[in-house]
């Protein structure tokens, strides 16, 4: 079986891990230059559009993972599959469903979820969703991820924190700064493109706190690595965070929400938090002063992870090879 993994996001190392533990290869396909505006994103669908065709004219595959939102990825990669007779597997997050920009498409999503083998969600709530919409599901909490090239990243002496963000909507971002402050013998490495975040949040921002900006791949294993904690938090119910179990895969403890999923995700080597200041710093001193039980706790996790993960793809690979 050949399998080829679509994305149409500006990054997604979900995809390229997700392919090289299925054996596949993994094409992103984003055409940056032209934004989201209601001006440019028809002509930049288009054009993604077409060099996903060619793609996948290229790899011949006998089957086809895209991730959605965008919903348009999926369609096109539907058209494709119907006209070449390979399996059609969609690759859910979160957003696809709970977004306010994509529930304007649910019908399209719920369409494309009954025509392909499967659809894969990260916990049981959207499983659920999808099963109700007349789709099959296969619940992957995550995957392993393992990073090849480390490329060096410099951390100062002391506790480092790396912030996994993307200066998202449902990223608690002031507080996260707020908590900073209180803490200033701990220094911070926020990630993401700051350019991204309110301008007001510039007057905020301490000393302790490293805005990395975007970092290549190897950059950001490293940080996450070597760091001593990973924070990643989000506002939004049934959200997955993808660095906290980034994070698990290289043993590094992680503070993340007080969701029930989250709970159910990281229910060792992690401390769970309500998003407020005050808690991320009552996390941060936790982890300080319990650092050796933390680290041991999520290698644990790590490795009922993996054994989890080998019997899911099994049963995935058995879904698409009927």
């Amino acid at each position: 079986m050949k399998i080829t993994y679509i994305s149409w996001a500006a990054h997604c190392s979900r995809s390229d891990h997700t392919a090289r533990e299925l054996g596949g290869s993994s094409h992103l396909v984003y055409w940056g230059a032209l934004g989201s505006h209601p001006l440019t994103i028809g002509l930049k669908y288009l054009g993604q559009a077409v060099r996903t065709w060619r793609l996948l004219a290229a790899d011949r595959p006998t089957a086809v993972f895209v991730m959605t939102p965008p919903v348009f990825a999926p369609l096109v990669v539907w058209a494709y599959c119907a006209l070449r007779g390979c399996r059609l597997v969609l690759d859910a997050h979160t957003a696809a469903f709970l977004h306010p920009r994509w529930r304007y498409f649910q019908r399209l999503q719920f369409w494309l979820a009954r025509r392909a083998a499967a659809t894969i969600v990260h916990n049981e709530h959207l499983k659920a969703v999808v099963e109700r919409g007349g789709g099959y599901a296969i619940t992957v909490g995550d995957v392993p991820v393992r990073f090849d090239a480390i490329e060096p990243y410099e951390l100062p002496a002391g506790f480092n924190i790396a912030v996994v963000c993307s200066f998202n909507p449902d990223e608690p971002i002031v507080e996260i700064l707020e908590a900073a402050r209180r803490l200033p013998d701990v220094q911070f490495h926020i990630t993401g493109d700051p350019g991204r975040r309110d301008p007001r949040l510039a007057t905020i921002v301490e000393p302790n706190v490293r805005l990395t900006g975007f970092l290549s791949d190897g950059a950001y294993g490293s940080l996450i690595g070597h760091a001593d904690g990973v924070l990643t938090l989000t506002t939004r119910d049934h959200t997955m965070l993808r660095g906290a179990w980034e994070a698990v895969y290289q043993g590094t403890p992680v503070i993340v929400s007080n969701w029930p999923v989250l709970r159910e995700a990281f229910d060792e080597g992690a401390i769970h938090v309500d998003n407020s200041a005050g808690d991320i710093v009552r996390a941060v001193r936790e982890l300080l002063q319990n650092h050796g039980r933390y680290r041991t706790g999520v290698r644990a996790l790590r490795t009922r992870k993996q054994h989890r993960w080998e019997s899911t793809r099994r049963a995935l690979l058995a879904r698409i090879s009927e």
